[in-house]
């Protein structure tokens, strides 16, 4: 048996992964083992499959994938001197595991394999991974350490308590856990009751970074056996950090606190183990190690957190697809007001450009409020009047009109020739266009196939319109100077694609429309539900009836990012052929 070690010292590795890239990502999971040997840490964490970036999707179902992160996993394993590393990666064997890899002494010394493969919401795991059969643990200087991925910590029970019956004082879970509003605060909670459930201490190290419409906002931790916080790293920032652990707290706590006396009983009368040691593990404790101390990062407000994702979000989309500038249409409402201050802060102004093209049913108080919007962020502005084409296309189609009335077929033009001249320039100067919808217009169809949907990337297609005016209320009065005036708050909103046309005259208020579509649309209750919780019959029975037709517009939106517990695309998946009244 090892000596045991009377402080362990763990690395926390928050690190942005960029799927696929798997040279790049273990160059950085080389450095911080590098980092984490000469800084004296015992054992030093990485997320979830952070060898390829999570979710690597069908990369999964290629040979040559797998035989590349083969490789890379054996340099990183000659690589690891002085420490213990674990690393999420996939592993190749008889099948596909999401797995962890315990790096030591040059060599991989063992593997564990996820046992709860999530297959619900914008998980799909069983589709690529064989689940793992058993808890498992290593020792580390005498310290029993329990190995659990993201999932198989969410529910009570196996892997987890079985580590801590076998003797784990540390329950370590690798996790690529995405980000939805709220979910931060609940998941450390969780954390929390967990370790107290096994009175062992909880080490989470979780991804960070945007990857397609997936966020993951970071904030690891560590919890000690009373659920009490030592350590939290940032929120949507890569992060490294060390902590010093007493494993004695949990050993005692043990004597302490018999209720898991029975289990171990019942487990040993079985003639089996709660949980196999998988590699006994010493590192030379002869140097000296100073106290890192212990580093406890605040959390954000619900609008800061937000914006923060958003912003992260963006600016990965943009960096790991290789985009230089995105390019969007600045028309004087609050909508494309927070998608440019998003994209500013994101990538900085010298890589936005923003587009106004104004009609004749554009009013001058919303043209001079995005131009204002455009120089007050630093932006590059072009200016391209539309009416000249809108007569154009009038002409073209007036044969094929001949004896209707104007409708909003015309009105639907002016968005369509907006789209395609924003794709025309994005395709002269390279550059990503954001559409600038949000979720409320998007739910009931209120947007333009092809015109405002026109793009690569949908800034705020999981922002409720409430949440927009909010979002914008605390960006612009954050850094004491304001960059969007306040008419473009105040303004009612309007598309201006007819004149004095309100958007109040085609769907209920912002504010009724948002509470009603959070529970249908998020919630999944059904217009009884709805009208029991005091929402007028009239309008819930509209806007369900506009949310189901709008089906397929929703089909052919582009990417966004979600930040809800049930988003657009990955989240929500219903037929578009269906005639399920609800």
């Amino acid at each position: 048996m090892s000596a045991r070690a009377d402080s362990f010292h763990v690395a926390l590795a928050q690190i942005n992964s960029a799927v696929g890239d798997i040279r790049a990502n273990a160059a950085k999971i080389e450095a911080l083992i590098g980092r984490a040997a000469r800084e004296r840490a015992d054992l030093v964490v990485f997320p979830e499959l952070a060898l390829t970036g999570y979710p690597p999707e069908d990369l999964l179902l290629k040979p040559h994938f797998h035989d590349a992160v083969a490789i890379a996993l054996e340099e990183l394993a000659s690589k690891t001197v002085g420490v213990v590393a674990l690393v999420g990666l996939p592993e190749r064997s008889d099948d596909v595991y999401n797995a962890v890899a315990v790096l030591a002494e040059g060599k991989l010394a063992a593997v564990y394999r996820k046992m709860s493969l999530p297959n619900y919401g914008v998980f799909d795991e069983q589709r690529y991974f064989q689940a793992g059969l058993e808890p498992g643990v290593v020792e580390v200087n005498g310290v029993k350490v329990g190995l659990t991925v993201c999932e198989d910590i969410w529910e009570p029970g196996t892997p987890a308590t079985d580590e801590a019956l076998a003797g784990a004082e540390l329950i370590v879970n690798l996790s690529a856990s995405p980000y939805e509003s709220g979910k931060g605060l609940a998941r450390e909670r969780m954390l929390a009751q967990r370790a107290r459930d096994n009175l062992a201490t909880v080490v989470f190290c979780n991804m960070v970074g945007g990857q397609d419409e997936l966020v993951f906002d970071g904030h690891s931790l560590i919890v000690d056996p009373r659920g009490r916080l030592i350590a939290r790293l940032p929120q949507f920032e890569e992060a490294f950090s060390i902590c010093a652990v007493d494993p004695s707290v949990a050993a005692a706590m043990r004597l302490q606190d018999a209720r898991h006396r029975a289990a171990v009983r019942r487990r040993q009368m079985s003639g089996g183990e709660a949980a196999r040691t998988l590699a006994t593990i010493e590192l030379d404790p002869s140097a000296p190690r100073p106290d890192p101390g212990r580093s406890i990062a605040g959390l954000m407000g619900a609008e800061e957190e937000i914006y923060a994702a958003l912003t992260t979000g963006l600016r990965d989309y943009v960096a790991k697809n290789r985009f230089e500038r995105v390019i969007l249409g600045l028309s004087g409402g609050i909508d494309s007001a927070l998608a440019a201050l998003i994209a500013a802060d994101a990538l900085g102004p010298d890589h936005v450009t923003c587009v106004v093209m104004p009609s004749p049913h554009s009013s001058e108080a919303t043209q001079t409020d995005a131009r204002r919007i455009a120089q007050n962020l630093g932006a590059e502005l072009l200016e391209i009047p539309i009416a000249a084409a809108m007569d154009v296309f009038d002409e073209l189609l007036r044969p094929a009109f001949a004896g209707t009335a104007r409708d909003t077929t015309e009105e639907n033009l002016q968005a369509r020739i907006r789209g395609m001249l924003l794709m025309a320039v994005s395709n002269k100067l390279g550059a990503l266009v954001l559409t600038t919808g949000n979720k409320s217009e998007l739910s009931v169809g209120y947007a333009t196939l092809y015109g405002d949907m026109a793009g690569g990337f949908a800034v705020l297609g999981d922002v409720f319109k409430g949440w927009v005016y909010r979002l914008v209320r605390w960006r612009d009065g954050r850094d004491g100077h304001h960059l969007v005036p306040v008419s473009v708050i105040e303004r009612p909103p309007s598309a201006e694609l007819r004149p004095d046309q309100r958007d109040d005259e085609s769907l209920p208020p912002y504010e009724l429309l948002d509470e009603i579509l959070a529970g249908y649309v998020e919630g999944d209750l059904d217009g009884a539900q709805l009208v029991r919780r005091g929402l007028p019959a009239d309008e819930v029975e509209r806007v369900i009836r506009m949310v189901d037709r709008a089906e397929y517009k929703r089909r052919q939106a582009p990417p966004g990012i979600r930040i809800s517990a049930k988003a657009f695309g990955r989240d929500r998946r219903l037929p578009i052929t269906n005639r399920f009244e609800g």
